[in-house]
């Protein structure tokens, strides 16, 4: 084995969706030489690994997660050889490499698939999923979850788009073909694995009926966490732990006991699991059954993972990915857009577990708003916008699209305030967001206070603190709608982060066990109202905090406690 794997504790992993990252050649596609160019941009904020999202060849009918050649890359964005520059140069500058691993499907113009539909007695017959008759399941993205094939004179399973057919991993032969997967990238030396809806991979023996009148869950009980799903992990797991690599699965309606199966004990094949409780806080199933944003739904399940969690497994921390919104549009205020971009940053960056920033989050990137459904290219989106409140008007249907399409997240990345953003020379493939000229990575590089300084600061204080890494954490005011306040400790070494999510100013009451200590700011957003470094006793009775204030507290509870002993918190081992 090589390098330990547990150097994940201790990182900031940064998203890349390629995409729409930054174009090297000029053909407004995003591409390796883009992300080439911009690695130093990366590391300058502190983060020392990077996931990308699959750059493998694909038809793009869900954008690179319908794949058609696992080990290549996709055309638009290079070759082999132009990866293997990226992945050493990131090397060089000390930041690791995950890529995504997608073996839940690919593409219906993958190989396998192409032979698998001319019959049922060739060796890829049983590759996939067919059936004469098929249940009553249906997709997360289009429809009925099987689709007909003439060729073959059967139907295919689908979970998400009918461009995706299932792999059937019950067939010995497709979990080999998925070891050949990893060891082709391992060897290339990338340094882990995003699985993408891995606990999706073990179906029900027989396929059995949905629940009808339960959507999604109904079905979702014969697939999810199935019946041989750690028998598999098993033993994707033991061909990466031959390279030390890191696996970080992606688990869709996973509970925390049943994340746990996954992160620890007898079982474990994972290193950190994707939830998503806590980016239900403004909807049911989906994000376009959208219900009002409740600050209470969100602490509840972030605390739940961290409280659960503890020392037993490992979080991952993010509010933002390819597949969500953007969060100062769901969660903040495009009115308090400095203020809300840095509370959204204080809350998650300093909880326990992996941060995981996503491309233009840092600079607080916003929903993008199109005139008509045709205009937005996600398949999810435009299920989505034929599939549910069809009695709705047309724009109250278009407005849940801008509240919840997936395109947000993968508009072009706003570098400046040049035609096309500074994303490419050229038109790009999906439209800029309008606000780039007053939303950039230029502009806030030389605004000291901006959501991208503020970013690097945050990632500074917690790479640098033994506390905000491994520390124990406890959560203050549960029940309040309006501010969100946690501490972390380690070693009688503590840390208060206290955020406000209102748009007006509130008093906020000071948790009993805390008032009267003395304490040293050390993090605040409203720099022009506090210093950084002061030290203040925490008053009797409020707080009072601007709209959307976060701030961050060190202090010791011993009577004896000197700040010269807390400053000496810092971490050791770190990724270099």
């Amino acid at each position: 084995m090589t390098e330990s794997r547990d150097w994940y504790k201790q990182a900031v992993f940064y998203q890349i969706w390629v995409r729409s990252f930054a174009d090297g050649n000029g053909d407004g596609i995003g591409d390796l030489y883009g992300v080439y160019d911009k690695l130093e941009y990366v590391r300058s904020l502190g983060a020392n690994a990077i996931w990308f999202n699959p750059l493998y060849p694909s038809p793009n009918a869900d954008y690179g997660y319908d794949i058609s050649d696992y080990c290549d890359i996709h055309p638009d964005y290079g070759d082999l050889d132009q990866f293997k520059k990226v992945l050493d140069k990131a090397h060089s500058l000390g930041m690791k490499v995950v890529m995504d691993l997608v073996v839940n499907h690919t593409s219906d113009e993958h190989p396998w698939f192409l032979e698998s539909r001319k019959g049922r007695d060739n060796p890829y017959s049983d590759y996939y999923i067919w059936r004469d008759v098929p249940n009553n399941w249906k997709s997360l993205f289009e429809g009925d979850a099987w689709e007909y094939d003439s060729l073959r004179g059967q139907y295919y399973l689908h979970l998400f788009a009918k461009k995706q057919p299932d792999l059937n991993m019950d067939n010995p032969k497709v979990r080999e073909e998925v070891k050949k997967i990893l060891r082709f990238w391992l060897d290339l030396g990338i340094d882990g694995f995003r699985e993408d809806v891995i606990n999706f991979i073990s179906k029900r023996e027989g396929l059995p009926n949905g629940i009808s009148f339960l959507p999604i869950l109904g079905d979702m009980i014969h697939y999810k966490d199935g019946p041989h799903i750690h028998e598999y992990m098993k033993e994707f797991r033991e061909v990466c732990d031959e390279y030390g690599a890191v696996q970080i699965g992606e688990g869709p309606m996973t509970t925390v006991g049943n994340a746990l199966t996954y992160l620890s004990g007898e079982k474990k094949s994972l290193d950190m699991m994707f939830s998503f409780d806590h980016m239900t806080a403004d909807c049911l199933y989906t994000e376009y059954m959208h219900r009002p944003f409740r600050l209470v739904k969100l602490k509840r399940a972030l605390s739940k993972w961290q409280k659960r969690l503890g020392d037993r497994a490992w979080n991952t921390l993010y509010l933002e990915n390819h597949d969500h919104p953007r969060v100062i549009s769901r969660y903040g205020s495009e009115h308090y857009h400095r203020e809300s971009g840095t509370a959204l940053a204080t809350a998650y960056l300093f909880l326990k577990g992996t941060p995981f920033i996503y491309q233009g989050q840092e600079i607080g990137m916003t929903n993008i708003r199109l005139s008509s459904i045709d205009r937005y290219v996600d398949v999810s989106s435009k299920n989505n916008y034929e599939k549910y409140h069809l009695k709705d008007d047309l724009k109250s249907r278009l407005r849940r699209i801008h509240i919840s399409s997936r395109d947000s997240a993968r508009t072009p990345m706003q570098w400046d305030d040049t035609r096309y953003a500074g994303f490419s020379e050229a038109k790009p493939w999906f439209y800029v967001n309008r606000n780039y000229k007053r939303i950039n990575v230029k502009l806030q590089e030389e605004d000291k206070d901006s959501i991208l300084n503020f970013y690097r600061k945050c990632i500074r204080i917690r790479q640098k603190s033994r506390t905000l890494v491994f520390g124990a954490y406890r959560e203050y005011l549960p029940a309040d709608p309006n501010v969100y306040v946690y501490e972390r400790e380690l070693n009688n070494i503590h840390y208060l982060i206290v955020v406000s999510f209102a748009p007006v100013k509130i008093p906020m009451p000071v948790p009993g066990a805390l008032k009267g200590i003395p304490v040293q700011r050390v993090l605040t957003n409203y720099p022009a109202l506090h210093k950084e470094g002061e030290t203040l006793h925490l008053p009797f009775d409020f707080l009072h905090l601007q709209p959307y204030e976060a701030a961050m507290f060190r202090y010791r509870k011993a009577a004896s406690a000197s700040y010269d002993s807390v400053d000496k918190d810092s971490a050791s081992g770190r990724v270099k």
